[in-house]
């Protein structure tokens, strides 16, 4: 199976809130989906700074970002819209808008159609909601990065399902 080097960003503004997406699996397009955060597949020798600053602007319109720390690692099977399974080989990092309404504009064709919702999210709110949410660990460590309690050393997240 083929490694695809991915980019998350836990993307927060002035207040706070954390930008999540809600989105369906390719191969899942009825499924009622879940909120994950903002990022994607990194090209060919692009940095993770730079992956990230791309992701953002592709999937938010935000270009005035301030990129933090990276703060998690996670190995995770997944698939592509075009339906190939690969190790999504994920990297966390931190960063800050100023905040403001999202946009969709630079969004792909399977973005649209696979992504029901882009919003901004207390911790607070996020705890309470019944929906899946992606990364699996994402509420029990997300109020300590928000907090600015940033891990010594990049913290594996992977959730082992043995």
């Amino acid at each position: 199976m083929r490694e695809r080097i991915t980019v998350r960003v836990l993307l927060f503004d002035r207040e706070g809130r954390i930008l999540l997406m809600k989105g369906r699996m390719t191969h899942r397009p009825t499924d009622r989906g879940a909120w994950f955060t903002v990022g994607g597949g990194a090209d060919p020798g692009e940095t993770v700074e730079d992956c990230a600053r791309r992701e953002i602007a592709e999937e938010s319109g935000f270009t005035d970002v301030t990129l933090g720390p990276i703060v998690w690692h996670r190995t995770s099977p997944g698939e592509l819209p075009d339906g190939e399974r690969v190790l999504l080989r994920e990297t966390y990092v931190m960063a800050w808008v100023p905040g403001g309404e999202p946009v969709r504009d630079n969004w792909e064709a399977h973005e649209h159609d696979l992504v029901d919702d882009l919003r901004w999210w207390t911790i607070e709110d996020l705890a309470a909601c019944e929906d899946r949410i992606f990364p699996e660990r994402l509420l029990e460590l997300l109020p300590g990065v928000a907090a600015g309690r940033y891990p010594e050393t990049i913290v594996d997240i992977t959730v082992r399902h043995d």
